[in-house]
């Protein structure tokens, strides 16, 4: 995976659900930064599904699947 740092924090939080918006609120950057951040990262992994970044995410162990889902 040669996901920058950023790139790795935004992929969590898109795994974990969050918007653009709550993203971009978390690490103090703009909901455009967030976007640019997500296209490089779908490009980078060839996955272009939110479905699909987050099922990498977890299978890397980025986050974990607790119960109740």
């Amino acid at each position: 995976m040669d996901l920058s740092n950023r790139e790795r924090e935004v992929l969590v939080a898109i795994a974990e659900g969050l918007s653009n918006k709550e993203i971009a609120n978390r690490l103090g950057v703009g909901v455009r930064t967030i976007e640019s951040h997500r296209e490089h990262i779908m490009n980078k992994l060839g996955i272009h599904t939110v479905a699909g970044l987050t099922k990498f995410a977890v299978a890397k162990g980025l986050v974990a699947l607790h119960n109740g889902f």
